[in-house]
């Protein structure tokens, strides 16, 4: 089993940084994962991640499942030697993929009916064939297989039998894990459902903190489906709930100010495919804001992207720097007592040219951090942006 520490505290905000030991050493959280889906991030070597400081990256259990199949992982010696990794995994369940994939999927009690996208072949992914598949990977977290509607879904009552489906799910996900003797290597968590509804989150919540003895961990999923910003309240009520003890992790978060705000909202991990995706369409993360490269006055500019950032850059390396190097300094700030003044200085330079966006300045305030106090920076109204993970 894991071991969870917490060693500092925000005395302002719920932010709080943690030790999370696993079979591959220690990750400090909080922390972004970079995500591999298929046992690799995209034009990166597994060195110059880890030479970044990342402990702890996230593969899909769907995707290698499909390719190259467990078999080939377990003859592979499982995934941390397939790719080369020597630190921390985690591994998601499949259920995201009744979202994303969800014209090839047909869900019942029983699990989730795929066709292959590749052969057409039907492949039921059942609760215990997912801890199944995550064992043959090897992952230092699995997660449990839930029912995941989009987010926007208006159907309420297919809303509320997807989290309560998840609950029996997740029982499900225990009741293999246990008998399979994995537990000391492996560590479960449970995801909170329940969409957009703050009683449906409430009822999912309890649920699943009655099941904590059994879990390593608490995942808030089913957000980051297209919303509008607004779905930090969701964030914000779950990780209020959520244990102590226990890590928090915000599933599919992955712009600097979201990672920001969930840190203060008491959020302990994220995982998103944003900063390597926008990589790869040629836009830079920086600390005064995402840098487009394909605009041509950037043709004959010969500054670097940030000369700040210690990476030799591909754009993809500089944005996992980027994203590793703001939690970084988050854990440094609240370990020195100085979280607000971080976020103050971040969002300050990050949005200073094009106005705080409003839900940002709301969510802060709900724990004790007003940007506008000092600033002369204007706010953007409405809910701007989306809250979108895809794979």
């Amino acid at each position: 089993m894991s071991h969870f520490e917490i060693l500092a505290r925000c005395p302002t905000t719920r932010a709080r940084v943690s030790r999370l030991t696993l079979a591959h050493g220690p990750t400090i959280l909080p922390t972004f994962m970079p995500v591999a889906t298929q046992a690799a991030i995209k034009g990166l070597t597994p060195q110059q991640v880890e030479s970044l400081g990342v402990t702890l990256i996230l593969n899909n259990t769907y995707h290698l499942n499909l390719r190259p199949g467990v078999q080939v992982l377990s003859e592979a010696g499982r995934a941390h030697k397939f790719q080369g990794w020597t630190k921390n995994l985690l591994t998601d369940s499949g259920g995201f993929q009744l979202v994303s994939l969800s014209k090839f999927a047909t869900i019942t009690e029983e699990g989730a009916l795929f066709e292959s996208p590749f052969t057409g072949e039907p492949t039921m992914l059942t609760p215990e064939e997912s801890i199944s598949i995550q064992h043959a990977i090897g992952a230092d977290i699995i997660m449990q297989l839930d029912d995941v509607v989009p987010s926007l879904t208006p159907d309420h009552a297919r809303v509320e039998e997807a989290m309560e489906r998840s609950i029996r799910w997740l029982d499900r996900c225990i009741a293999y894990h246990n008998s399979s003797g994995n537990q000391d290597t492996q560590n479960l968590f449970a995801i909170v459902q329940g969409g957009l509804d703050f009683e449906l989150r409430d009822r999912c919540v309890r649920a699943m903190i009655e099941r904590k003895k059994n879990v390593s961990g608490f995942a808030i999923g089913g957000l980051s489906g297209g919303e509008e910003k607004g779905m930090e309240l969701n964030v914000k009520q779950c990780a209020e709930k959520l244990p102590e003890d226990r890590p928090r992790y915000c599933m599919g978060v992955g712009f600097a100010e979201d990672l920001l705000v969930c840190v203060a909202l008491g959020v302990d991990m994220a995982d998103c495919v944003f900063p390597t995706r926008t990589a790869r369409f040629g836009v830079a993360l920086t600390f005064q804001g995402p840098l487009n490269l394909r605009l041509a006055k950037h043709a004959k500019d010969f500054a670097p992207i940030d000369a700040d950032c210690p990476c030799p850059t591909s754009v993809t390396l500089h944005n996992i720097t980027f994203q590793a190097r703001l939690m970084g300094g988050a854990r440094d700030a609240i370990s020195n007592g100085t979280f607000p003044e971080y976020l103050r200085t971040f969002f300050a330079r990050y949005f200073g040219d094009v106005g705080y966006p409003e839900w940002c300045v709301n969510a802060l305030r709900s724990v004790g951090v007003d940007l506008l106090e000092g600033s002369d920076i204007k706010v953007v109204p409405g809910s701007g942006a989306k809250w979108e993970y895809s794979e």
